[in-house]
């Protein structure tokens, strides 16, 4: 089977394939209380998601301070070796796939379409998300937030993942659910897909204006793989 325009698709992880806002808020609080702050809301916690576990951490702090809870005692530094420790134990603990993910990463794999996962999540966390949910062996290749020099949206960071897998910009996806998926589509020069169920910190779709919108990830595999997956499934 052949596909048709698309000949690379990477996906973001965490919101788009995998939902980690529980063992990452645990990861949060845990940390907090560290200090004798507050527990945070799970949502509170998920609408910081999507740029790193270190900008999460100090996004978070910041929003406590301006609700006017003082964070001045907590040394950034400290607070974060500590959060490291923390989500090391919940990394992996209480993730699950989206509806939809692991068939439409099926279907791509069977119809020969190359597979990335790119994540501002550092690897050290990547993996054990992505082994929980029995996807460590679902990417031709994984781009976590410490592989490179930059994160997304760097256009560097796609670039990358194009230039190993041997495909253009015109052929490829990304697959998100936040701004910083999309702006890092388009700085790449790739097509912008979104989807609407991840942590897009309350941005609305036409704030962030990408190429495409699919319901869940079963449509991503629809439109990629299109008439050639249906001809393959028929009797000779």
């Amino acid at each position: 089977m052949t596909p048709g325009r698309f000949r690379l698709v990477s996906f973001d992880l965490d919101g788009t394939l995998v939902d980690t806002a529980a063992e990452i808020a645990e990861a949060v609080n845990r940390t907090l209380a560290d200090f004798g702050l507050a527990r945070r809301s799970g949502d509170a916690v998920r609408r910081r998601i999507g740029a790193g576990t270190r900008e999460l951490l100090l996004a978070v702090l910041r929003d406590i301070d301006a609700e006017g809870a003082a964070t001045d005692r907590v040394d950034r530094d400290d607070a974060l070796r500590r959060f490291d420790g923390h989500y090391a134990a919940t990394a992996g603990t209480v993730c699950r796939l989206y509806p939809h993910a692991a068939d439409a990463l099926a279907r791509l794999r069977r119809g020969g379409v190359p597979l990335a996962c790119v994540t501002n999540k550092e690897m050290r966390f990547t993996a054990p998300v992505l082994g929980a949910c029995g996807l460590d062996r679902a990417f031709d290749l994984v781009v976590a937030g410490d592989s490179l020099p930059a994160k997304k949206p760097d256009a560097s960071v796609l670039r990358h993942v194009m230039r190993l897998l041997g495909a253009d910009p015109q052929g490829t996806a990304h697959v998100g659910d936040s701004r910083v998926d999309v702006d890092a589509a388009r700085n790449a020069g790739a097509a912008a897909w979104w989807v609407p169920y991840g942590y897009h910190g309350g941005q609305s779709v036409e704030a962030m204006a990408p190429d495409r919108v699919f319901a869940h990830l079963g449509q991503v595999a629809d439109t990629v793989l299109g008439d050639a997956e249906k001809r393959s499934a028929r009797p000779a």
